[in-house]
């Protein structure tokens, strides 16, 4: 390990014990079975009275391990969040059995809790001869009660932080967090200066997108290892960011570890409710406010022993969106009760009863009952009026008008009111006047609590900004006039730009079963159903508008629509309406099998929900996914899917508020080629710009720099000018391997400039393929610039460790930039990965698969697998290989990383290839095996190091038709070249 690392190690290790610090260095600890007798003994300490003195025989102990072998690190989440905040092991001793505690949650900083810090700890080969792996050192590792929570891998200043989750990545897919180390929750990495973390997950599951930096309370970062470790990992604020700011998420089976503005929004409603004020936190939307809101709610129950109930309130048009199904996700899991409410009467019981609870109700139910329901003098009508609550109102912009709180408060006149919302009520956009209510939601609420604006989150990279296009007819004197709308002509111009020129809007080059999804919103329900009318033509070939064969060719069955308005609106509408919606539903029911009715219309919404959010494995399959959904105001707030990009608006402009909820459906964090939330607006242009940069500077606290990315008219003129530097740097591909090291660390940043922003001029819908001619570049072209550049940044990583260096005059490129302009519309290989992973890793309802439903997804598998043999039939001989296997043994690799196997069984082709090539030539197996993994664009990086190797005298004294040593060289280098390109180069790149 270089010096510095381990310097760097050290200091973290001193900061962690210094002083009043009550974590305790454990250098003796660095094995599996130190750690076990480590915990075992904690575990006898703190259990002498359960145990009656005796302490636990070998062959107890192995029950207690036998527990603690988590098939993941959610299924330890579970078990970490105990019973009343007590975790517990069981023990049958004789006729008797124990219940051990293992952690008290509520013993943080005290009590029985018992805090270590190790180094170094050896993980070694696993057992497992389906995952080929090394032993391998971790870097230092927190522990409660002798359970590893929190690991960190460092790296030194040299290297990005990225390598350090790149390293927990491969460590994690060769199972080297088992048995005691699948008990943790929590990763941090840092080279020093940038630290971040993130909570556990698999290796496929594992998203670099998801990792987070830390914040003061003012959102200013605190990058620096030491800064960091003072805010997060002193005690107890480290057991805390287990024991109450993890969240697991029952829907998506994974562990959410809460940002930093969360946590400081929390503290902050928690310190407020102290001193009995109300307040309301100002949190973007899309930066989870609906997962801050659940925690506040919880917490104020857990911590303020004088509240009597905790209500979250929501308004009943809510009710089949997401929040509460995501409420209870969250919930499922956690220490205290979370009751929906059925009816009014249900309330009026959850109210009256005595347990300390949370309840989610809506504000329709909660005004009926106190006017309604509830008799004056009786006695539970004192009784509920008597109660101590703290309401958190979600989307509290909307939810509570003005009129209903003020009646709520004088019934409950001890209550406290916290409010969450992305666009909070200014004197710029007030409610209605009415007398004297409040017109802003500070006047409604109190004072602001926490702020973390669009701004604050693109700058944390919690959330993307804005690209938005203004496609509305141009030129028009009246833009408010509906006749220029209302018409088929105007209808077809909106639907050929989201079918044929939304291609990387919707993600077309991420290829099938990874495009991404699009809301068309318009003004009415008749306008919806004729779009949806409209659109059904369009797809049977019956208008002049055709799908272009570019687009099918990615996806023969695009697109995939459907159309969904709330219950609300629903049975607003007339016998019309409700018989359109009818048909909607039969062709969704013939699309996915489903089986809805017009009466279980929630039921419809819901199921489209989880269909559009695709958290559920299931949804990962092409067969379940759509491709657009068509609605007016439904999903247009509180709708959470990271997978869609794109609000195609065909309607006039918003209010402020309405405009930035509905373009933060778009804006949510998924892969690496989702970089922008996608606007495409079809009327009103001019008013509509307008409208959008108000509402934008009114909810970035300012300004649209960071919110609004550039317009065509800025980005298609740059794009010419960094094409121009390209040619300048690298005047064709086949310049690049002559240049200078400082010459390629030039290319390297003026590829970067030229990438970043044809990837932004294709997302245009102004762009096509033709107009690539005009510029001089073919798409050819930059894939041989791209294939040179990856060589180059192999090159300048292993030169010059950290790019330019200190000091150096030459702009440095960003080691981690991943390419943004490729097309990849070929099958994916991880996204096979991903659906074999699915099969072979039971979820909680797996017993509900039947052998038919398995079947059908080894089948769909099987397809995709043909489909990538058209193009690399090396790769889709061993997947297929491996599906074979699972399917005549379903146990085989159950809750295995499936990446791992086939990465391993991929170096297993390649290290039998290179090893015979060596054994035919005499070359040198090390130099060979580099040349392999570095060889692009047919150049072998270490010839001479190879010729220099090579053993000539035994290659002509045993091979029978050796060839004279002036042609060996030439011949060797031929062979390789052509052994390179058939053999290893279908295996390395896919």
């Amino acid at each position: 390990m270089p010096e510095l690392e381990s310097m760097i190690e050290n200091k973290l290790i001193e900061q962690l014990v210094y002083g009043d610090s009550q974590w305790t260095y454990r250098k003796d600890l660095k094995t599996e079975a130190d750690l076990w007798a480590n915990f075992r003994y904690i575990l006898e300490q703190n259990n002498k009275d359960r145990l009656n003195g005796k302490a636990l025989s070998d062959s107890e102990f192995e029950q207690v391990k036998n527990q603690l072998q988590f098939s993941s690190f959610y299924k330890a989440g579970e078990w970490l969040v105990g019973e009343n905040g007590k975790v517990q092991v069981h023990v049958q001793r004789d006729t008797e059995r124990l219940h051990l505690l293992v952690m008290n949650h509520e013993h943080i900083a005290g009590g029985s809790s018992v805090y270590e810090v190790i180094n170094q700890y050896s993980a070694l080969k696993t057992d497992d001869e389906n995952v080929p792996t090394r032993d391998r050192r971790f870097d230092v590792t927190l522990m409660i009660n002798g359970l590893p929570l929190i690991h960190i891998e460092l790296k030194n200043k040299q290297h990005s932080y990225m390598d350090g989750f790149r390293q927990i990545k491969k460590y994690i897919g060769e199972s080297k967090f088992t048995g005691i180390f699948s008990t943790v929750q929590m990763f941090v990495i840092s080279n020093g200066v940038n630290t971040k973390y993130f909570s556990a997950a698999s290796d496929t599951e594992l998203n670099e997108k998801f990792v987070s930096g830390w914040l003061d309370k003012e959102n200013n970062p605190v990058p620096d290892l030491f800064e960091f470790t003072k805010c997060v990992l002193r005690i107890p604020e480290a057991h805390e960011m287990i024991a109450r700011y993890t969240v697991l998420d029952e829907d998506a089976k994974r562990l959410i570890l809460l940002r930093p503005y969360q946590i400081h929004a929390i503290e902050a409603i928690r310190e407020a409710s102290k001193t009995g004020k109300s307040g309301y936190v100002w949190h973007t939307t899309g930066s989870g406010k609906t997962l801050t809101s659940y925690k506040a709610t919880r917490n104020l129950l857990m911590d303020i022993p004088s509240i009597d109930k905790t209500i979250f309130l929501i308004d009943r048009k809510d009710l089949d969106t997401q929040t509460t199904m995501a409420f209870q996700a969250y919930a499922n899991n956690d220490l205290i009760d979370v009751d929906e409410t059925d009816n009014v009467n249900d309330l009026k019981k959850k109210l009256q009863s005595e347990s300390r609870q949370v309840i989610v109700t809506t504000i329709q139910k909660l005004q009926r009952l106190i006017t309604k329901r509830l008799e004056e003098g009786t006695p539970e009508y004192n009784k509920i009026k008597n109660l101590k609550i703290a309401f958190v109102v979600d989307e509290c912009h909307r939810a509570v008008t003005p009129g209903t709180k003020r009646e709520l408060e004088r019934f409950f006149s001890r209550s406290l009111w916290y409010g969450f919302t992305g666009t909070p009520r200014f004197a710029e956009n007030p409610y209605p006047q009415m007398g004297d209510l409040p017109r802003t939601t500070e006047e409604l609420y109190g004072e602001r609590l926490h702020k973390y604006t669009i701004q604050n989150a693109i700058h944390d990279n919690a959330v993307l900004g804005f690209q938005v296009e203004h496609n509305g007819p141009k030129n028009i004197s009246d833009e408010t006039d509906s006749n220029s709308y209302d018409n088929e002509t105007h209808m077809l111009k909106v639907l050929d730009i989201i079918l044929n020129k939304s291609y990387h809007k919707l993600g077309f080059q991420n290829g099938k079963g990874q495009t991404y999804e699009g809301l068309l919103t318009t003004s009415s329900i008749q306008q919806a159903q004729k779009y949806y009318e409209l659109l059904s033509r369009v797809k049977n070939g019956e208008t002049t508008l055709q799908i272009d064969e570019k687009i099918k060719q990615v996806l023969p069955d695009f697109p995939k629509f459907a159309i969904t308005y709330s219950v609300s609106e629903n049975a607003d509408g007339s016998q019309v309406n409700q018989e359109k919606m009818q048909q909607s539903i039969a062709d969704y029911n013939q699309m996915f099998g489903t089986k809805y009715e017009l009466s279980q219309i929630q039921g419809y919404n819901g199921n489209l929900n989880k269909r559009l959010a695709r958290k559920d494995a299931k949804y990962k399959s092409r067969n379940e996914q759509l491709d657009l959904v068509i609605v007016v105001d439904r999903l247009l707030t509180g709708f959470d899917a990271p997978c869609m990009s794109t609000i195609f608006i065909d309607r006039q402009p918003m209010g402020p508020h309405d405009l930035i909820q509905a373009f933060s459906r778009t804006n949510r964090i998924f892969d690496k080629n989702k970089v922008y939330g996608q606007i495409v607006t079809f009327q009103a242009p001019v008013l509509f710009k307008e409208c959008v940069d108000n509402a934008v500077k009114l909810y970035s606290a300012g300004g649209t720099k960071e919110a609004l990315v550039a317009e065509w008219e800025e980005v298609e003129p740059a794009f010419r000018k960094a094409l121009s530097a390209l040619r300048v740097s690298a005047s064709s591909p086949a310049d690049i391997p002559s240049m200078s090291l400082k010459e390629k660390e030039v290319f390297a940043k003026i590829f970067q400039n030229f990438d970043r922003l044809f990837a932004q001029l294709k997302s245009f819908t102004n762009y096509n393929d033709d107009m690539l001619d005009e510029y001089g570049i073919t798409e050819e072209e930059y894939v041989d610039y791209a294939g040179h550049y990856q060589n180059v940044m192999e090159e300048l990583k292993a030169n010059r460790p950290g790019g330019g260096g200190e000091g150096s005059d030459i702009p440095e490129a960003d080691p981690d930039y991943e390419l943004m302009a490729y097309s990849n519309t070929k099958i994916d290989y991880e996204y096979i990965i991903n659906l074999i992973q699915n099969i072979v890793t039971p979820s909680s309802d797996a017993d509900n698969v039947t052998p038919e439903e398995r079947q059908k997804k080894i089948d769909e598998v099987k397809q995709y697998v043909e489909e990538l043999r058209k193009e690399n039939p090396k790769i889709a001989e061993i997947m297929s290989n491996l599906i074979y296997e699972i399917e005549l043994d379903e146990e085989k690799y159950r809750g295995q990383s499936i990446l791992n196997i086939v990465e391993n069984m991929k170096e297993e082709c390649i290290e039998k290839v290179i090893a015979e090539f060596c054994l035919e030539w005499y070359a040198a197996k090390e130099d060979v095996m580099y040349a392999a993994m570095h060889y692009r664009n047919g150049e072998i990086p270490n010839e001479s190091a190879i010729k220099a190797t090579v053993d000539y005298t035994s290659y002509k004294k045993n091979q029978e038709n050796a060839v004279p040593k002036f042609k060996y060289y030439a011949r060797l280098m031929s062979e390789l070249k052509k052994t390179l390109d058939e053999e290893i180069k279908p295996l390395v790149n896919h």
